[in-house]
């Protein structure tokens, strides 16, 4: 007999089910534009970077070498290290963190 209501107190209708699943897709929204939309953006321009690998590219791999791409295989990459002494070094594509594209010889001995 305690739960039922004194006279003149509102009966409260019991809670519509959306109304308690908002608030989870209201978090899972959040989730997915602000955690995994711009990780998968990122991984698609990275991806994007590798494919677009070409000759005479400079390059940063992860673990910090700083090179000038000689070949491109697929899924590794030739890197000549040092030009005065022809030092190459034969990395994993993945390794690669960062592209600075590089304009041919040829253009910078027409300018100068």
């Amino acid at each position: 007999m305690a739960n039922l209501p004194c006279i003149g107190q509102a009966v409260q209708p019991p809670p519509v089910f959306w109304t308690t699943l908002l608030p989870i897709l209201m978090m899972g929204l959040i989730l997915y534009f602000f955690i995994l939309r711009p990780q998968r953006q990122k991984e698609q321009h990275r991806l994007d970077l590798l494919a677009g690998l070409k000759k005479n590219d400079r390059v940063i791999t992860g673990g910090g070498l700083h090179g000038v791409v000689v070949s491109v295989k697929e899924k590794e990459v030739i890197l000549q290290i040092d030009e005065t002494k022809d030092v190459k070094v034969k990395v994993e594509k993945d390794a690669i963190v960062s592209v600075e594209h590089r304009e041919p010889k040829e253009k910078h001995k027409e300018e100068g």
